[in-house]
């Protein structure tokens, strides 16, 4: 029943209601007030103006949690909040939860003017008998005003106490304050704020929070008998709610409720004693608070989102203050997490490694085209428990501290190849592949050649006249270190950076500063994590197209308005024309074939069985000694990448015989996700792209290491005399080449 605001009070009625309020004052505190400074009282304060009201009784803050969802907007992955609470409006609120906070908590809420004279004098009536005060007389107004400001977060933690002592001047000042909040608000309006920020017990705030708390329901499906039993806690709610508190209690003033609704003509008698006996059927809904909480497996995702969430300035000016908007704002976030991927590739790093393993294979998956990321899986538990499979470290995003990342092999030719494509080289631009290869970066390591860098490939047989096509699908190092010579070292790391590769590490930040001598960067020297691979890839997918990596599909605020924030960010990179060129080589390792049939060798040829007949590219990477192993796959329109390591040493090699095991996971992954989704193909790249002579040849030229121009101490085609003297190849390397650098496949 809605009730007009008391606009215009008379002056009769406002000193009876400052009586009361003085009278309410004496009744806590136990004075005697003589009648004469009742009324001299009385005569000056007669509630409060309107702009002298606190701020939070104008416009109250609100203190409401934030919601996290998968991008069904359905799964709830978790909840951010300093007090469980959401605001909800009355008509979202059973009638009978409303009916029966009145009946316990103010009987003639609707009658009085914020302070009740009937009830004070019954308060005075009852305290002088006892000699104690066992009546406070409080109204739901009143009480509404002592708890805006206990939690007013402008006040400071003696001025939220003050708002709860029990003192004639706190109870004055409450009631002032009641008479001015009903000249202006209904009492519809006083009692929706009265349901939105009581405290219900458990950890519950508001009428939403108490009733998922307890029957795991919303407000509005509230029975009478649970109704009843929500309400009869808010005088005592820690030690009479029936969960963690006492059960006999509960149940006692769920009566005294139901009786009182019976006294209001709420309810009938016998409604009353059919709720009185009803079984006391608890169904406590967890609250999810943070991302230890998150759910099952999430909980790397949600530490992704809340680093992202306090980057964001749209949320405040620091990171502090974003946090304390999240857990305060309520906001209602869609992610990007596709809950059906994320099980999935969850499913799959675990048939790499198992929770207890020391190792671990993080996995990322991002959209091409959007920079969502659908996953991030890990076989570790987020938690801040003891054990070795739990850990708050962000082992699959990465952070610039305690993780800059894993070496990534030789995923980073990728780089190499895109920064010659845009540099005019086609796709058969072809040089002898010695074993081992002595470059023109110095390099004063032990077992330099000369003063200069000599990396070799994983086996001898990789040996040979090489381009990007069959240079790519075999993995074979010498041909990539040649041709980042002919691009230069700095060109290389400037794509990496532009398609967002990180430098987290100082060492990397430091090669980065003096890029063009970085010539083991295409072999994957620098720490790189699965979510940048992932979307540096996804770049290529997208034909170019970049887009910053974002946890957000969509971002509401409590008023329901549209957040633009982690709406995707994207620019075209490179073009479409180099990014075609780039996947056209990438479906050579996958064991699939480029548009003009050049594929010869693949390093994970089982992909192409794996998804079937489905356009796929990708790329494998081990770093030096296989002390870790990569795979990166993409489809038009996914991407993901996994890295098998130890994050806590580098010292500790997980060996080669993982790859096979990473490179399932992911092919299985993507085959998994992408099921009932249509296939697209991938784009040729023109004939121009492929071959320099912008005509296909009628055979593949392959000449002999007599005849390369990088083998024969002749002009290499970048201005530079070859230095190549083959040496003997050695087990180990020093200087550039003993970083652990990706010199397998």
């Amino acid at each position: 029943m809605a009730t007009p605001a008391h606009s215009s009070a008379t002056p009769r009625k406002l000193v009876r209601a400052a009586v009361v309020a003085v009278l309410a004052g004496a009744v806590v505190a136990g004075l005697a007030v003589p009648a004469s400074a009742l009324a001299a009282w009385a005569v000056n304060h007669a509630g409060v103006a309107w702009d002298d009201l606190p701020d939070a009784l104008q416009n109250p803050a609100r203190q409401e949690a934030s919601y996290l969802y998968a991008s069904d907007g359905k799964t709830l992955l978790t909840t951010f909040y300093d007090q469980n609470r959401r605001d909800v409006s009355l008509d979202e609120v059973a009638p009978v939860m409303r009916q029966a906070v009145v009946a316990a908590e103010d009987s003639r809420f609707y009658e009085h003017g914020g302070v009740d004279l009937k009830g004070i004098l019954r308060a005075v009536v009852a305290n002088g008998t006892s000699g104690e005060v066992e009546q406070g007389a409080s109204t739901l107004t009143m009480q509404y005003v002592r708890n805006v400001l206990k939690n007013d977060p402008t006040l400071t933690d003696e001025e939220r106490a003050a708002a709860t002592q029990v003192t004639a001047g706190r109870k004055i000042n409450e009631a002032r304050y009641a008479i001015t909040l009903e000249t202006r608000l209904t009492k519809d309006q006083i009692l929706e704020r009265y349901l939105n920020i009581a405290y219900f017990g458990h950890g519950a705030y508001g009428v939403y929070a108490a009733a998922h708390t307890y029957f795991s329901k919303d407000p509005s499906k509230l029975t009478l008998d649970e109704a009843s039993l929500l309400a009869g806690l808010l005088q005592s709610p820690e030690s009479d709610n029936p969960i963690d508190g006492d059960t006999s209690r509960a149940l006692t003033r769920r009566s005294y409720v139901l009786q009182a609704m019976v006294g209001l003509g709420e309810i009938t008698a016998d409604q009353a004693k059919t709720a009185t006996d009803a079984e006391l059927k608890l169904t406590p809904g967890a609250s999810p608070n943070d991302c230890t909480a998150a759910k099952t497996s999430t909980g790397y995702f949600c530490d992704y989102f809340r680093s992202w969430w306090q980057s964001q300035a749209a949320f405040g000016e620091t990171a502090a203050d974003r946090l304390q908007a999240l857990k305060t704002g309520g906001y209602r976030i869609i992610t990007s997490l596709d809950a059906k991927v994320q099980a999935t590739a969850q499913a799959q790093v675990l048939t790499v490694y198992g929770y207890s393993n020391k190792r671990v294979a993080p996995m990322a998956v991002v959209q091409p085209g959007t920079g969502k990321v659908l996953a991030l899986a890990v076989n570790r538990h987020y938690s801040a428990a003891a054990g070795t499979g739990n850990t708050m470290n962000q082992l699959v995003a990465g952070n610039g501290t305690s993780l800059p990342g894993y070496q990534a092999g030789s995923t980073f030719k990728m780089f190499t190849m895109l920064a010659a494509l845009e540099a005019g080289k086609a796709l058969d631009t072809g040089y002898y592949s010695p074993n081992r290869y002595k470059s023109d970066y110095a390099d004063s390591g032990p077992n330099s050649c000369d003063g200069y860098w000599c990396p070799q490939n994983a086996a001898a047989s990789m040996a040979g006249y090489r381009n990007m096509w069959t240079g790519f699908g075999r993995s074979v190092n010498t041909y990539f270190v040649q041709l980042e010579e002919s691009v230069g070292a700095d060109a290389v790391v400037e794509m990496a950076e532009r398609l967002g590769i990180k430098f987290r590490s100082k060492e990397n930040q430091q090669n980065a500063q003096d890029a063009s001598s970085w010539g083991a960067f295409t072999l994957g020297t620098s720490l790189t994590t699965p979510l940048d691979l992932a979307n540096a890839y996804a770049t290529v997918a997208a034909e170019g197209k970049y887009c910053s990596p974002t946890p957000i599909s969509s971002i509401t605020d409590a008023d329901g308005k549209s957040v633009a924030a982690g709406q995707p960010d994207c620019k075209q990179a490179i073009s479409a024309e180099v990014a075609r060129a780039a996947t056209d080589a990438a479906r050579c390792p996958v064991g699939q074939q480029s548009a003009y049939y050049r594929c010869n060798g693949a390093t994970a040829g089982s992909v192409a069985n794996i998804v079937g007949g489905r356009d796929v590219a990708g790329k494998t990477g081990s770093s030096d000694g296989n002390v870790t192993e990569s795979f990166v796959a993409y489809t038009p329109q996914m991407a993901i990448a996994s890295i098998a390591a130890n994050p806590s040493t580098s010292k500790d090699a997980v060996g080669s015989a993982v790859q096979r095991d990473v490179i399932q996971a992911v092919a299985r992954t993507l085959n998994t996700s992408l099921k009932g989704v249509a296939e697209k193909k991938f784009t040729a790249p023109k004939l121009t792209s492929a071959f320099a002579s912008g005509q296909e040849p009628r055979e593949e030229p392959s000449p002999t290491p007599s005849e390369s121009s990088r083998n024969n101490g002749n002009d290499n085609g970048n201005g530079r005399r070859n230095r190549n003297t083959t040496p003997t190849p050695s087990a180990t390397t020093g200087g550039l080449g003993g970083i652990l650098g990706g010199w397998g496949n």
